[in-house]
């Protein structure tokens, strides 16, 4: 029996044009929550109910965007029951070749702006006592692969600011959970750009081209994102959440273990040596 809209559970999702964000969006959806979708690409004026829920245009680097996007939210539909944020940016390239500008395009999308969302959610979900929030960390929030120094970086940050947040609140009934996903078919060629000066330099050309070869080919066979999103409706289903919950092939939870066990040099040379860059 489907719920009246003032009976559902409100969700807030960030990054819902494209990839995981959007299979997030449209598995809450289909499962009965209110969703407001929010994303750069939802411009002009608001749309109807769609298979992401309903639209709202949002950019999650800008202070002024996030607090217009939860103005209109809480207006329209009230406040929000759970946060889900994966707005997220790549920048490609060996870290010597970064721009302090395209280091600054992934920290202030893939880290602040998740920052900037919790901080517009979490008042509503403090004063009621009770809400979940579940942020896009990464495999590469637990370890570093070649070529993706800037994102691994954001994803670390991303970790060590909610494993404080689940501390500090906690006693207010709210409830945090990182998401740390492996290869999944998702996203779009605009968000996953090559840093200027990648190609630039010889000495660093080998590796990137293997690299950014290795990683175009996990992506392209990497899991479903559909799966992901419904997986995601399962777990909230639960009475408690798990701080971390790693979504990933048997491959990568391999990885993640031998990067806990064993010693950082022979572990970096394996990393090395699978994408070639060693």
């Amino acid at each position: 029996m489907t719920q009246n809209r003032k009976d559902r559970q409100v969700v807030w999702v960030s990054g819902a044009s494209s990839g995981l964000g959007l299979a997030a969006a449209k598995a809450f959806h289909r499962a009965g929550y209110t969703v407001v979708s929010g994303a750069r690409s939802f411009t002009g004026e608001r749309t109807g109910e769609g298979e992401e829920g309903f639209r709202i245009c949002l950019d999650v680097s800008s202070d002024e965007s996030v607090k217009g996007f939860a103005e209109e939210a809480v207006s329209l539909f009230g406040e929000p029951d759970i946060l889900i944020c994966c707005a997220g940016v790549l920048v490609l390239g060996p870290c010597e070749t970064y721009s302090m500008q395209e280091i600054s395009r992934v920290t202030d999308t893939d880290y602040y702006g998740q920052v900037r969302m919790i901080q517009a959610a979490l008042p509503f979900m403090r004063r009621r006592r009770k809400g979940r929030i579940l942020c896009f960390s990464s495999i590469n929030g637990l370890l570093g692969i070649p070529c993706q120094g800037a994102y691994t970086a954001a994803k670390h940050a991303v970790e060590g600011f909610c494993e404080s947040l689940a501390q500090e609140v906690r006693p207010f009934g709210v409830e945090i959970m990182l998401i740390e996903p492996g290869d999944h078919r998702s996203g779009s060629e605009r968000y996953r750009a090559h840093s200027t000066g990648a190609e630039r330099e010889e000495d660093y050309r080998r590796i990137f081209e293997n690299s950014t070869r290795t990683i175009a080919h996990d992506e392209t066979n990497g899991s479903d994102p559909d799966r992901l999103g419904d997986k995601l409706v399962r777990i909230m289903r639960r009475k408690r959440l798990p701080l971390r919950k790693c979504i990933a092939s048997p491959s990568q939870h391999l990885a993640v273990f031998l990067h806990r066990v064993l010693p950082g040099r022979v572990f970096s040379k394996i990393i090395a040596g699978y994408y070639h860059a060693g």
